[in-house]
């Protein structure tokens, strides 16, 4: 069984929990490889709304094992909160069903407080984070300051820890007129918490290796859209972790000779949370309308998103550095009976035509959109069975989105449940067991 890797091709919140969820069944293991809990996949299921933050989407399937790999920072609190909430709802979030590794990065009490003198720092050219202290948690991870959850096996080492860090970061409240760090307290919460995380605590590369040697299948999630990627994104105006399909390598400690496909996962218009450029943008009523219609709020924060039109520049910059072989294109459904949609074909720069995709944000920010008008589609697409009973129209858009990205589409969401999603099976086949996904779907 192939294994496949599951990722946002945009600027994230393209819809990759429900296409995770959906896909789930025909995998024993879904591994999630990089990000924390200020990412949010939200899940729809028989009218129930779920959202999941640091917890991959397989655990609404009873027999998947979910992995949250090294590539990750986790907030005790808000992992033993996600799973408590899980738990209330009658899934099943204990230690069989849930391993995080050892070496994933703790967020810790100082990281948050770090993320916001930072923010107010930079005034005007903030990045708008969530302020939940991931930045800073991968900061001391680079800077090899931090404490990663296999620490909290030995209270020395921790303590230790946390005492270096105290010392490190005391001045810097200082200097922002804030009150001093609680060495022992943190220590003692985190003592706390080290009682509670130990069962779920496992070497994460050699449970995959032994669970793909068996002959078992990994579904690999991204968090956050590739455009946010530290490094090949919108710099800075990014995630702090490696979005991208080389993050599962690395994020899980798996080959990337393990990875068998790409699915980027990408709307049908485009959005965009917080700071950094996006050239698509509408600023006006008919971007307030699309935010409506799409239900446009952070999953996590339940902060508004920007609302702009497809752009093939980005998307296609994007199917390149990650290796997307197919589409899953979510939420059109939600351009529905707006006449006639453009479409970014290509962008101008100082009168000149770039042939990529600029990372660079002075550039991005400064670029003109160059726009095809295409017919839109009268009637909603809820309740199509199969791509022929998609409208003309809506086929004519696909196409010319594949023509434009270079890559086919082989999954259509027509709505947020499980069920509201053509499969097109020419496209999947090799990479999917549809039987166990439409099995699953049933279920």
């Amino acid at each position: 069984m192939a294994n496949l890797l599951v990722l946002g091709t945009q600027w994230g919140d393209e819809g990759k929990g429900k296409i995770v969820d959906l896909l789930s069944p025909a995998f024993d293991v879904v591994a999630r490889y990089q990000g924390g809990h200020n990412a949010g996949h939200t899940v729809c299921v028989r009218g129930k709304k779920i959202v999941l933050h640091l917890i991959p989407s397989g655990i609404l399937h009873p027999g998947t094992l979910c992995v949250i790999g090294n590539g990750l920072v986790i907030s005790p609190s808000a992992f033993f909160k996600e799973t408590g909430d899980l738990e209330a709802q009658g899934i099943g979030v204990g230690p069989s069903r849930v391993a995080v590794s050892r070496g994933a990065h703790l967020i810790m009490p100082w990281h948050p407080l770090v993320e916001r003198v930072s923010e107010e720092r930079r005034g005007a050219k903030k990045i708008g984070t969530t302020c939940r202290g991931i930045g800073p948690a991968y900061e001391d991870k680079a800077a090899r300051l931090g404490v990663r959850a296999g620490d909290l096996a030995d209270l020395r080492v921790l303590r230790e820890k946390i005492a270096e860090n105290v010392a490190a970061k005391d001045p810097i409240f200082r200097a922002f007129g804030l009150p001093p760090l609680d060495a022992e307290s943190i220590c003692r919460e985190y003592a706390g918490w080290a009682e509670k995380l130990g069962p779920y605590l496992r070497d994460v590369s050699e449970l995959l290796h032994e669970r793909m040697k068996r002959g078992e299948s990994v579904l690999f999630e991204g968090a956050q859209g590739a455009l946010l990627d530290v490094d090949h994104g919108t710099y800075p105006y990014v995630t702090s972790s490696s979005a991208t399909a080389g993050g599962a390598a690395t994020g899980l400690g798996v080959g990337p000779k393990t990875i068998h496909g790409v699915l980027g996962i990408t709307k049908a218009y485009t959005t965009r949370v917080g700071s950094g450029p996006f050239p698509t943008e509408l600023r006006d009523e008919l971007g307030r309308t699309i935010a409506a219609r799409g239900d446009e709020f952070g999953a996590t924060t339940g902060r508004p998103r920007r609302c702009g039109w497809f752009d093939a520049v980005a998307v296609r910059y994007s199917c390149r550095i990650n290796g997307v072989d197919r589409i899953a294109l979510t939420k059109p459904d939600v351009l529905a009976g707006l006449g006639h949609i453009p479409v970014c074909t290509g962008y101008s720069y100082k009168g000149e035509i770039l042939k990529s995709f600029p990372t660079e944000p002075w550039v991005l920010d400064e670029v003109v959109p160059e726009y095809r008008s295409l017919p839109g589609w009268p009637d909603s697409l809820h309740g199509a069975a199969d791509f022929e009973s998609l409208p003309r129209t809506f086929v004519d858009y696909i196409r010319v989105l594949e023509d434009l990205v270079e890559t086919r589409v082989a999954v259509v969401s027509t709505g947020v449940e499980r069920g509201e999603t053509v499969l097109i099976e020419s496209e999947l086949r090799g990479f999917v067991d549809l039987a166990r996904v439409r099995a699953g779907s049933a279920a």
